[in-house]
């Protein structure tokens, strides 16, 4: 994908009413929030593949598309899209090419940052979304903003979780080189633990789930997975980053070679305007996620207050949407279930 969004040349089929910031506290009896709460799943093929997401909260909210960390499955973002949805937000968790319940082909050249962003990108062609807020964690915040440099006017906001960028290579190559190892040398193990651990039901405890849907997996196309992103640019180049103008909000923690802080620090001066939150360890998002979440409640909140604003003044001026509505692309019509 070149940075044209491919579906966008059809008419628009439906009107939607745009959820305003306003509006977003009062949603909150929209959505059961419980632990189990699966959300509504389904898929799409991409580039001839099949790519697995779930839609949480509204579907009318302001859209948020999370995107999870390398090997982990969509439910690492689950109770933060749980959390924006209960406030009646639009949240979509998407499976990254060989990921979770997507497809997971074995060759390596099928992998790469720039490729999960045009997957991103994909999303939002499929269902119709012109616009949105990209949330990505490790993996999946490199690739949200692979998708900001390949389509910039698709990207309302960005919530960049740990990045990897130019600081992490050398703690990447020591971190990451034991577990291609393990996974190009000792695949029987690995695949007799895979199959061991699939008897294990899931639905029980969050983070025994993350831990057994990284352990269950075919070693093979998770080995082309590290593969493909060694040969590959691991971000977008800092000129390409420094040219994104959406509104960013950096999240960053000390102690962690894998995603070290200094990386989110020259992000923050990289983007203008960039703003940073910066987490005691990398597990208080997940464990202890209650700041986090209030952060980016307030960014988003905000983030879509000025694209209401804007999109006013744009409506005052003779052009753009009318009455108060939101023009939508078209959901493609065949659904891939």
């Amino acid at each position: 994908m070149d940075g044209s969004a491919p579906g966008r040349s059809g008419t628009c089929a439906h009107d939607h009413q745009r959820t305003t910031p306003s509006q977003v506290g009062r949603s909150r009896a929209r959505l059961p929030h419980t632990p189990g709460y699966a959300g509504r799943m389904s898929s799409f093929v991409h580039d001839g593949h099949r790519l697995a997401y779930t839609e949480h909260g509204p579907a009318d909210g302001p859209p948020v598309v999370l995107v999870h960390g390398l090997l982990f499955s969509q439910k690492l973002m689950t109770p933060v899209a749980q959390e924006l949805a209960h406030r009646g937000y639009r949240a979509i968790t998407l499976d990254l090419l060989g990921h979770g319940r997507s497809d997971r082909p074995p060759a390596m050249q099928e992998y790469s940052m720039a490729a999960f962003g045009r997957q991103i990108v994909g999303l939002l062609d499929h269902l119709g979304i012109e616009r949105a807020v990209l949330h990505g964690l490790s993996l999946g915040a490199n690739s949200a903003l692979e998708a900001a440099v390949i389509a910039p006017d698709r990207v309302q906001g960005l919530v960049i979780e740990m990045p990897v960028l130019d600081n992490a290579l050398m703690g990447c190559a020591i971190g990451f080189t034991p577990i291609m190892l393990t996974l190009s040398f000792a695949r029987a193990p690995m695949q007799a633990l895979a199959a061991v651990t699939r008897r294990i039901p899931t639905g029980g405890l969050y983070f025994a789930d993350l831990l057994l849907d990284v352990v269950r997996q075919d070693p093979g196309p998770s080995n082309a997975v590290f593969h493909g992103l060694f040969f590959h640019r691991v971000a977008p180049t800092q000129a390409q980053r420094r040219a994104i103008t959406a509104p960013t909000l950096v999240v960053g923690h000390p102690n962690d070679p894998i995603h070290p802080f200094s990386d989110a620090d020259a992000l923050v001066h990289e983007i203008a305007g960039a703003r940073m939150v910066r987490m005691r360890s990398i597990v208080e998002g997940r464990v202890l996620p209650g700041r986090l979440v209030r952060e980016i409640l307030g960014f988003l909140e905000e983030t879509f207050a000025t694209e209401a604003s804007r999109s006013g003044r744009t409506r005052r001026n003779g052009h753009g949407p009318v009455n108060g509505t939101v023009r939508t692309l078209p959901r493609r019509a065949r659904e891939d279930r």
